[in-house]
């Protein structure tokens, strides 16, 4: 006999495909990269999609590629500006009446600001306001139609928030809180599902728009110093954003997840 649960619990799983042709899910920073490989996953899935970016290029190039028809829509997007997060999520309903997904991608992703006594307090607010700070606005914003939804968040961390090379303070520091603020709005939102991943080395080189893309070069080293046996790729956490965003992920909230091939979990000597 199937479990009587509470109107505004977490779904119980379902099978996938009868799920997604009803979702909708925002995607920061959702023109390139990791999140264009998200986005890209969701529309497979069956699933429609909102990417939000500062680069109208980028953007409008995604929309004519897909060919997805009104299943995928661009918005400018400045996740470090409260009135464009605003814009944003207002446009989104507007455009397909729910939410039942948001991905929080966007942010600044080169992770080097050289030594920390010459660094900027305004490079270091800089990175703080729109890797972590973003996360919080579209979270805040998307967070009631979410409610009704009861829907799901995925933030993009980074194993940088448990690993460092020199002069990276600031973009671990963003990273590292992006951590901490999805286990709290974990237990803050339920039965809203939050949770994080941490990708580690992802080639996004031909996942950039037209102008910018290039072909990756990556050495048998670069692989080899992953236990899997080669660098990762978006598709590689999409796959993950994906399940986390549906209903087989129902139980999971709260949790963090590296997707490194393995490298964090490698010992290194010198």
């Amino acid at each position: 006999m199937p479990l009587s649960l509470p109107k505004n619990a977490a779904p119980v799983p379902s099978p996938p495909a009868d799920e997604w042709p009803d979702k909708v899910v925002l995607v920061t920073g959702g023109a390139q990269g990791i999140g264009r490989g998200i986005a890209e996953g969701v529309l497979a899935a069956g699933g429609r999609v909102v990417i939000g970016d500062v680069d109208v290029e980028a953007g409008k190039a995604c929309v004519e590629a897909w060919h997805a028809g009104d299943r995928a829509a661009f918005l400018v997007l400045d996740v470090a500006k409260e009135a464009s997060v605003k814009r944003f999520v207002a446009a989104a309903l507007r455009r397909f009446g729910r939410i039942d997904g948001l991905v929080n991608n966007a942010g600044i992703a080169s992770a080097h600001s050289g030594p920390i006594e010459r660094l900027d307090w305004a490079e270091w607010k800089r990175r703080l306001d729109t890797n972590l700070g973003g996360t919080f606005l579209c979270s805040k914003h998307a967070l009631p139609s979410l409610k009704k939804s009861n829907g799901a968040i995925v933030n993009i961390s980074s194993s940088r928030a448990h690993q460092s090379e020199p002069d990276s303070e600031a973009y671990a520091a963003s990273k590292g809180g992006i951590v901490a603020f999805t286990h709290a709005l974990a237990i803050s939102a339920g039965p809203v599902r939050v949770n994080a991943i941490n990708p580690g080395w992802i080639v996004v080189d031909d996942w950039r728009k037209p102008s910018a893309r290039r072909k990756p070069k990556l050495s048998a080293a670069d692989h080899a110093q992953h236990p899997v046996g080669r660098a990762g790729v978006p598709p590689d956490i999409a796959a993950l954003a994906v399940f986390l965003l549906s209903s087989q992920a129902g139980f999971i909230t709260g949790e963090n997840f590296t997707v490194d091939g393995g490298v964090a979990r490698k010992m290194h000597y010198v």
